[in-house]
């Protein structure tokens, strides 16, 4: 019995091998080597095709396209061709008899080749997959999401469906490929408890699959992107796997990464360096306006002068073959180099009025905010500009599409604002983010200056505007019931309209959620509170026990963000050392993993809350660190870059004041020389009022001196020097002190001279003024710079008497006897 079964399944095989080596028809489909025949051998055979020969057609009217780069495909040749009807039809009749795996492949190559979604062959093909999908592998259900995601059925209950699939059966794809497909494919519809365990199965997959494979870990990245989750541990294993394959990573490959890292606000020095030496290597490759393009927004704001002009040059070789799309990438670019090559932005120009009528919403809005940046000089373009995005702003629907073109036709020159902008804007407010409402609180400030009513007090449209827009913003707030969302919506808030009308109410919301402060939300919310320079104690001593209860789940360079609130604002945390202690072990470990500029902001913000962790100060102060830090500085934006070089020399600065045993050398004095040769700070009218009365209370003008530079280059707005006896030493000249035996003193100017002596018991006084910006917004709580600033004065020798701004323009001050008996009091009281 058992010899004739076998006998039986031999002869079986043997049939069906001689039957496909016997198939004339499937023999003729694969010795094609180009559509045209494929379809030919369609058009000659379409009543004898089986379901065989129609989806191995498909297929390889697919592959045919797939090899080719896509300015060479004839995508439009195949969709239009007789015969490619009748494969379609032929197709649809037989998907009954499709095998599961045949009948996505089927549905994938006929979206690939541009059937309308609305063509009854996908109409047909989804509806059978979505009745088999339960049984599909998992690497077919990856393949049936891409299908949906390409129709933009990415919220449909089809795709909810697969997400409840890879929630059940997560556990078994082995396949970093088939998971990081689905992930992207569900990230709309993912639960929280979903997506962290997406992101463990990620991580783990990532590091047993091959390194070379570098788009899983691309679309791991694109996956935190959707789901706006910038979750640091993965992220830098995907972006140590870029940098290994560097080599094998073009212009447009490199330019994605760089704008899901710019989304997720990512950035990380080696990639950028890595990224910096492949683009060069590149450069003379990209000669096609596609590639060239990628070079050009990839390459341009991390390049240096030399390199920056190469690249505009070629742009304007080839400027003629960009369309509207490659052009605004060039020109948005443009604005990030701070570039003013005119003829470049001409021929930008030009090829943006040709297209204007093609683009999209959010493309007019993004040409008309490069060009004005770039100070583009055509009224008629921005005429013709002005007449699209009005046009396009009476029909959206979208509230940040709303926002976006009243924007940036707030931007345009305009005698009067036309009533289809204010009626739709009018209507979208209820449905506005706070984000939204901020950027339209500033649009309609403008237009109620600019408003003649204005000026005769008569409630205008746009004051009417502003206050319901004031009242949905409040109210917002005050049915937030989301941590999470709340600051998701904050993120990019702060304005003068948020600061005087929500700030206070955007506090009490937060104090009334600060149970849901979370791990996951401490680092946001932190950079939040620094940012509005809002001192509310309770939400901080909140974020501070969560920091310090869940400190091994923040990701190290996490620590920054979480400790810059309290150092900036000066708060004295009950459990202050704790706090620091606890922040100060977690990155040490790691202090080799930092980004340069990250560590000497870390270490600033630790320095200006009196924190000095030698380890820390010691792998700063090292000549590899700095010549690493001086690389990617020549990569930052210019502002960023000023910043990381001022927050180093006032590190140094402290660093030299106040830790003078760890002997780091004091190497900022040419910079320092420079900053000052740039400065030209004049003297405000209340510090010209205080420099008469100290002339007064002292006995003349020339016993007290103005904007002096101390010693590690401090510059104070008034010095004065008293001897044992409290009475003043006058200065002679200006930049020297004449003391009681004769000596001379360093004054203004003369920075270096630290060792100089002064006369037996005599002191220096320092009288600094100081403004708003040194005080926290919603109190007279003196911020963490202002405290550090007088701790170094008086390590230099100085009595700080510093004068607040509420304290001198208060009503007890209202007489210049008044003014004086203060100043006087300030300076010569007994330093004991």
């Amino acid at each position: 019995m058992y010899r004739l079964r076998s006998v039986c399944r031999a002869s079986r095989r043997l049939f069906h091998a001689r039957a496909v080596a016997g198939d004339q028809v499937l023999e003729q489909l694969h010795v094609c080597s180009s559509e045209d025949q494929v379809l030919d051998v369609v058009g000659k055979n379409k009543a004898k095709l089986s379901v065989r020969h129609v989806t191995c057609a498909m297929d390889m009217l697919w592959r045919f396209q797939k090899d080719r780069p896509h300015i060479l495909r004839r995508v439009d040749f195949i969709k239009n061709h007789p015969q490619f009807l009748t494969l379609r039809v032929l197709a649809e009749n037989k998907i009954e008899l499709m095998d599961d795996s045949v009948l996505v492949d089927t549905l994938y190559n006929v979206l690939r080749l541009n059937v309308e979604l609305h063509d009854s062959l996908i109409q047909e093909l989804v509806t059978e997959a979505s009745i088999r999908m339960d049984r599909f592998p998992m690497q077919t259900l990856s393949k049936f999401a891409i299908c949906l995601n390409d129709q933009h059925l990415q919220h449909s209950p089809l795709m909810g469906s697969i997400a409840e699939i890879l929630n059940q059966k997560l556990d078994t794809i082995q396949d970093a490929r088939v998971l990081t497909t689905l992930m992207i494919s569900v990230s709309a519809l993912i639960s929280p408890r979903l997506r962290d365990s997406l992101i463990e199965k990620a991580d783990s997959l990532l590091d047993t699959s091959d390194t070379s494979h570098f788009n899983n870990p691309r679309r791991v990245v694109q996956f935190l992107r959707n789901i706006k989750h910038s979750y640091r541990p993965l992220l830098l294993k995907c972006n140590q796997i870029f940098i290994r394959n560097i080599k094998d990573l073009d212009a447009e490959y490199i330019s994605i990464i760089l704008g899901l890292y710019q989304s997720l606000q990512f950035s990380n020095c080696d990639f950028r360096l890595a990224v910096k030496r492949r683009l060069t290597e590149l450069f003379d490759s990209c000669t096609e306006p596609t590639s060239f393009s990628k070079l050009f927004a990839s390459l341009g704001p991390i390049a240096g002068e030399d390199t920056r002009e190469r690249l505009e040059n070629t742009a304007l070789l080839l400027a003629d073959e960009f369309n509207s799309q490659q052009a605004l990438a060039v020109a948005e670019t443009m604005v990030e180099m701070e570039s003013r090559n005119l003829q470049l932005i001409n021929k930008i120009a030009s090829i943006f009025y040709k297209d204007l009528d093609l683009c999209k919403p959010m493309e007019v809005t993004r040409m008309t905010q490069a060009l004005i940046t770039l100070r583009y000089q055509n009224p008629d373009m921005f005429v013709k500009l002005r007449s699209i995005l009005v046009s396009y702003l009476q029909t959206s629907v979208y509230p940040c599409e709303v926002t976006m073109l009243t924007r940036v036709l707030s931007m345009l020159p305009c005698a009067r604002v036309d009533e289809a902008v204010t009626s739709r804007v009018d209507a979208v407010l209820p449905q506005c983010s706070l984000s939204d409402l901020n950027s339209l609180a500033i649009v309609i400030a403008k237009w109620v200056r600019n408003d003649p009513s204005h000026r005769h007090a008569t409630p205008s449209v746009y004051v009417k505007l502003l206050q319901k827009l004031n009242m949905v913003g409040l109210e917002r707030l005050r049915h937030a019931d989301n941590m999470d969302q709340l600051l998701e919506e904050l993120k990019y808030v702060p304005g003068e309209w948020f600061e005087e009308m929500l700030l206070e109410e955007t506090m009490g919301s937060l104090q009334r959620l600060m149970d849901q402060i979370s791990v996951n939300n401490v680092t946001e919310l932190a950079l939040f509170l620094t940012r509005t320079n809002h001192l509310c104690t309770a939400v901080m001593d909140r974020l501070a026990v969560v920091a310090m209860e869940h400190i091994e789940k923040i990701h190290y360079s996490g620590t920054y963000a979480t400790i810059l609130p309290f150092a900036i604002l000066n708060y004295d945390l009950p459990q202050g050392d704790e706090f620091y202690n606890v922040c100060v072990e977690h990155f040490r470990p790691h202090l080799n993993s930092f980004d340069p500029h990250l560590l000497v902001l870390l270490a600033y913000s630790l320095a200006v809350a009196d924190c000095f962790p030698e380890d820390l100060i010691r792998k700063i102060f090292n000549v590899d660190f700095l010549a690493k830090l001086d690389a990617q500085l020549q990569t930052l934006p210019d502002a960023l870059n000023m910043r990381i070089r001022l927050r180093l020399m006032e590190l140094n600065r402290a660093v030299c004041l106040e830790c003078p045993e760890f002997q780091v050398p004091w190497f900022h004095e040419r910079y320092c020389q420079h900053l000052q040769r740039k400065g030209c700070e004049s003297i405000s009218a209340v510090q010209q009022q205080i420099h008469k009365m100290l002339g007064e209370i002292l006995g003349g003008m020339n016993y007290a001196k103005v904007s002096v530079l101390t010693p590690y280059f401090y510059a104070i707005d008034f010095e004065c020097i008293l001897d044992k006896h409290r009475k003043p030493i006058p200065y002679v000249e200006p930049r020297v002190l004449v003391t009681e035996g004769g000596k001379v003193q360093w004054g203004p100017g003369t920075a270096s001279q630290e060792g100089t002596e002064l006369p037996p018991g005599a002191q220096r006084v320092a009288v600094d003024f100081l403004d708003s910006k040194s005080f926290c917004k919603n109190s007279h709580h003196m911020k963490g710079e202002a405290m550090m600033r007088k701790r170094h004065l008086e390590i230099l020798g100085y009595h700080v008497c510093q004068v607040p701004h509420f304290e001198w323009n208060s009503m007890e001050l209202s007489t210049n006897d008044a003014w004086k008996e203060y100043l006087r009091k300030k300076i010569f009281a007994d330093q004991s």
